[in-house]
C-alpha cells in the first residue's frame, strides 16, 4: 500500500497555491449539503474533511459556519494549510489506517478528490461511516468515467496510455452506479450521485451524497 513517502513525494513535485481542479462546482456542491445539514441539528456542524490537501475547502467551510478537522496523509500540504490558513485544525494521519478520532463523532464527512486514490477502499469507508453521527452526511467528488468518457478512452490509445498511466496516484474508477452501489453497501442511504462539470468530452466530476443510516 502507498506509504507516507510516497505521498509526500507526490505533493513535493505540485506547485503551492493551485485552485483545486472544478474548485467552484465543488463549494457550491459542499455548501449547500452542508445547509441542508445545518438545518437537522442546533449546534455549530462539525465536519471533517478527508483528504484536505493545501486546505482549500476546510477554510470555505470554516467561513460558513462549520467547526472543521482537516486530515491529510502527507505533511507538506498541512504544511501549506497552515501558511495559508493558520486558524484551520488540521492534522497528520497514518495511510490506510484506523482514523485517530472517536466514534459517531462529525455531522459530516467531506472527501474532495479522495477516494479514488484509496487503496483499501472497504477499510476506509468503513472509517468514515464509524466517524459519522447518526444520521450523519458523506460527501464525495471523484472525477467521472461515464459512456463518454469511456468512449474517447477506446478510441484513443494516447488518451487511454495517459489516462491510465502507472506512475499515476490514481488507483480507483468510478462510474455514477459503481460509486452509488458502493456508498449504499457500506450502510448509507438517501443515496444520491450526479454527474457534473466539463463539456461532454472534457473532465467531469461524480457529486455524491450519502446518510448514514440512524441508530
Amino acid at each position: 500500500m502507498p506509504s507516507r513517502a510516497y505521498h509526500e513525494s507526490l505533493w513535493e513535485g505540485m506547485p503551492e497555491g493551485l485552485a483545486p481542479v472544478g474548485a467552484r462546482l465543488r463549494e457550491a456542491f459542499l455548501l449547500e449539503q452542508v445547509a441542508v445539514a445545518r438545518g437537522r441539528v442546533d449546534r455549530p456542524l462539525r465536519v471533517l474533511d478527508v483528504g484536505c490537501g493545501e486546505g482549500h475547502f476546510a477554510a470555505v467551510l470554516v467561513r460558513d459556519g462549520a467547526e472543521v478537522v482537516a486530515i491529510d496523509v502527507a505533511e507538506e500540504p498541512l504544511r501549506r494549510a497552515r501558511a495559508g490558513h493558520p486558524a484551520l485544525d488540521v492534522r497528520l494521519v497514518e495511510p490506510e489506517a484506523p482514523l485517530p478520532l472517536e466514534d459517531a463523532s462529525f455531522d459530516v464527512v467531506w472527501a474532495g478528490e479522495t477516494i479514488e486514490h484509496v487503496a483499501d477502499t472497504s477499510r476506509w469507508l468503513s472509517e468514515v461511516r464509524r466517524v459519522l453521527r447518526s444520521g450523519g452526511l458523506v460527501l464525495l467528488s471523484t472525477p467521472d468515467h461515464g459512456p463518454l468518457s469511456r468512449l474517447r478512452l477506446a478510441l484513443s490509445r494516447k488518451a487511454f496510455e495517459a489516462h491510465f498511466d502507472p506512475r499515476s496516484d490514481h488507483l480507483r474508477f468510478y462510474t455514477r452506479r459503481v460509486l452509488a452501489d458502493l456508498l449504499a453497501d457500506f450502510g448509507l442511504e438517501d443515496v444520491a450521485v450526479v454527474r457534473a462539470g466539463g463539456l461532454p468530452c472534457a473532465r467531469r466530476v461524480l457529486l455524491a451524497s450519502g446518510r448514514r443510516k440512524r441508530f
